[in-house]
């Protein structure tokens, strides 16, 4: 691995990191649920790049139903919290 790919891991880290925060401090659950899928975003893309870094296929297939589940998870939340109020 190149100093460019730990570069990379250190942001997504502190990406991760934050948006951890945001969903466990976030004044309200509309907060929570954007933090939630900032972070499915950002794990998703670190696992394309995963994929990229091992030059293996098989990664981009695990990102793309990591991305279709993480849409349905936030889809269903936030039909929840709608439903809610």
């Amino acid at each position: 691995m190149t100093i460019i790919n730990y570069i990379y891991f250190g942001f997504v880290g502190l990406g991760v990191l934050f948006s951890f925060l945001r969903i466990l401090l976030g004044p309200t659950s509309a907060d929570r649920v954007a933090a939630l899928d900032t972070l499915n975003v950002v794990l998703t893309g670190t696992i394309v790049f995963l994929a990229l870094v091992f030059k293996n296929g098989l990664y981009l297939d695990i990102a793309l139903v990591y991305g279709l589940l993480s849409f349905t998870e936030t889809v269903v939340i936030s039909r929840y919290l709608e439903g809610k109020k």
